[in-house]
């Protein structure tokens, strides 16, 4: 008899993402010796074990063999590394990676799987994960089952929504809107909040302005059924403020520029899914 329970979910990498999802695992009620997290570093490794209780791990090895879902939280850049000690034990598990750029075919590989055999879930999420207030888009290979579905909604329902996509290219779309997005959201209130600045308030007075501003915008447009455009219309009066902020917008090509910046994303997803594909 081992020492300590087989693990049934097994996370590569300790970070950030990882921290979240076995922090909700954890408060959601799953015993956290169930849980093996297996990373490098000695703090993080520490911090996993203090804060949950998991089983902790440095390298992968045999306590991998029998885990039933494994989840992948390591960077891109370290995946073929990471993959290649954890390939024998894991050729029955579920995989979910949250990895950015690295494709369903890539893992197969690494893995040592036919097609037929790689129940593998890709999913981008985002940094307000951290948080409970992200949303991951998903693509799942077509051996993956509606159980196995279930198992990962299950596993992701603390870091916020979740969005199924039909094609894996369509998570390189998922990564520049939402995946980038929260960047944009904070490039645009330092706009805001400089604004301000040059208009005689305080940095921090135009922070609290214009963070309260989009929580309670993007909150309004979440629990209307009308389109963003309507409610847009609605607080643009022709001769008003909001109207001459608006022109002033459309004269430099905003709506255009963040188009461009959003395929521009895009596009650079793509490329990083080729390099370490």
């Amino acid at each position: 008899m081992p020492d300590t329970p087989v693990p049934t979910i097994a996370f590569i990498g300790g970070g950030n993402m990882a921290t979240a999802l076995i922090g909700g695992l954890v408060r959601a009620g799953r015993p956290p010796a169930s849980i093996l997290a297996i990373d490098p570093g000695d703090a993080a490794r520490q911090k996993l074990q203090a804060d949950f209780g998991v089983q902790v791990r440095a390298a992968a090895d045999a306590a991998l063999a029998g885990t039933a879902l494994v989840v992948w939280a390591v960077k891109p850049q370290l995946f073929a590394e990471a993959a290649a000690p954890c390939a024998p034990h894991l050729g029955g598990a579920l995989h979910l990676s949250v990895m950015a750029g690295i494709r369903s075919d890539t893992i197969t590989r690494a893995m040592g799987l036919l097609p037929a055999q790689a129940r593998i879930v890709r999913s981008m999420p985002n940094t307000p994960a951290l948080i409970g207030r992200g949303i991951a888009g998903l693509f799942a290979t077509p051996a993956v089952t509606a159980a196995d579905r279930a198992q990962v909604a299950q596993v992701l329902a603390p870091t916020g929504g979740l969005l199924w996509v039909d094609r894996e290219a369509d998570l390189d779309a998922v990564t520049a809107l939402s995946g980038s997005g929260p960047a944009y959201v904070f490039y645009w209130v330092e706009a805001m909040v400089a604004a301000a600045e040059q208009m005689g308030l305080s940095a921090e007075q135009g922070k609290r302005l214009a963070l309260a501003t989009f929580d309670g915008a993007t909150a309004l447009a979440a629990q209307s059924d009308e389109p963003v455009g309507m409610l847009r219309a609605r607080v643009t009066s022709k001769g008003g403020t909001t109207f001459a902020a608006l022109e002033s917008m459309r004269g430099d090509g905003v709506a255009e520029a963040v188009t461009r910046a959003v395929r521009a994303a895009q596009r650079r997803a793509a490329e990083l899914g080729d390099e370490f594909g």
